[in-house]
């Protein structure tokens, strides 16, 4: 499976942060993988899967479960990516989150529902919502947390004294620093939500409400540079992880037609058939890895059970899951559960 990358200036910057606060720099390089040459460059690309071990090693290390949610909250986008100065230079509160939506991977690749966008302002008559689209296990909770931070660090810097956030709802449970929410985030927080939502000041999205007007020049500049780095990244995508994406978000569904994906990514069945077979791989085949690792992913966590792993992938009955789970592994569910306790 092809693996999910980010910009290496997230964790160049998370890297200093934690040994400001205690970490071993070494250790935490040894036990992620990474290594000072890739992390000079904020623009190089690093697999998820290590800066995921750098943050857990961080944590160890330091003891402090809300070590990201603090460093995210400290910190400044701008000095991690070029995302950051685009937005810094957006015109309003919905030019921004365009921006984010539109150079998204440029910041990390991440799960999706096909044809959503991660980002969106949402009027209701509770009032105004940036909700989060982002396809996140039941209890994971540091992506959902580590964006409403964000959007709400970059708020108090840039407008001091004003009201931006107002209210959170997010699908996870209280995370082990939950007692910590009310003086990081300083607003009302809905856990176990049906979705994962910031609620805003109104006043945001009025036409009246701009952002300091003048940066056009510095936005072209950025948005030529991202576009540059966008175009490059989308060459580097193989056809293999185009289709991942697409079915990631339908596992649950069971049975997924390649013609539909083929649809989904704007081709031919037997376009999509002759890029598969150039890769060496099948969509059959493709599928059935991405299950293989969303079920490690999902027993790992020791949150969700057999039978709702088998459900979550999209496995008709729990004995399907049993099998193919043998196949994959050598081992039952119930097996490889007892050996990770």
């Amino acid at each position: 499976m092809t693996e999910q990358t980010m910009a290496a200036g997230f964790a160049a910057a998370f890297a200093d942060y934690a040994c400001d606060r205690g970490a071993n720099r070494d250790a935490l390089l040894a036990d992620s993988g990474l290594t000072d040459d890739v992390l000079s460059d904020q623009d190089n690309r690093i697999p998820v899967a290590a800066y995921q071990a750098l943050i857990g090693a961080a944590i160890r290390q330091t003891g402090d479960t809300a070590l990201l949610l603090r460093h995210t909250l400290e910190s400044r986008l701008e000095t991690m990516s070029v995302v950051g100065q685009i937005v810094h230079t957006s015109a309003s509160l919905g030019h921004s989150i365009a921006q984010l939506n539109r150079y998204l991977h440029l910041m990390a690749d991440v799960n999706l529902p096909a044809g959503t966008d991660r980002f969106a302002l949402l009027h209701t008559d509770a009032g105004l919502w940036i909700v989060d689209h982002l396809v996140v296990p039941h209890d994971a909770y540091m992506g959902i947390e580590g964006a409403f931070a964000r959007f709400i660090s970059e708020f108090r810097r840039s407008f001091p004294g004003a009201t931006f956030e107002i209210g959170m709802e997010v699908t996870y449970p209280p995370p082990p620093h939950a007692d910590q929410y009310p003086d990081l985030f300083r607003v009302p927080v809905q856990f176990n939500a049906n979705r994962n939502a910031l609620q805003i000041d109104p006043v945001w999205d009025s036409p009246d409400t701009q952002f300091e007007p003048g940066n056009e020049y510095a936005f072209g500049i950025f948005t030529r540079h991202a576009d540059k780095m966008l175009a490059k990244l989308r060459a580097d995508t193989s056809i293999r992880a185009q289709i991942e994406a697409q079915i990631l978000p339908k596992l649950h569904e069971g049975t997924i037609s390649m013609d539909k994906v083929a649809k989904d990514t704007a081709m031919s069945r037997q376009t999509l058939y002759r890029r598969l077979k150039d890769e060496g791989i099948t969509f059959a085949e493709i599928h059935d890895d991405l299950r293989q690792r969303m079920a490690m992913e999902y027993l790992g966590g020791q949150k969700v059970t057999v039978n709702e792993t088998a459900y979550l992938l999209g496995f008709s009955e729990a004995s399907s899951f049993v099998r193919a789970f043998k196949r994959w592994t050598g081992l039952s569910p119930t097996a490889y559960l007892n050996q990770a306790a």
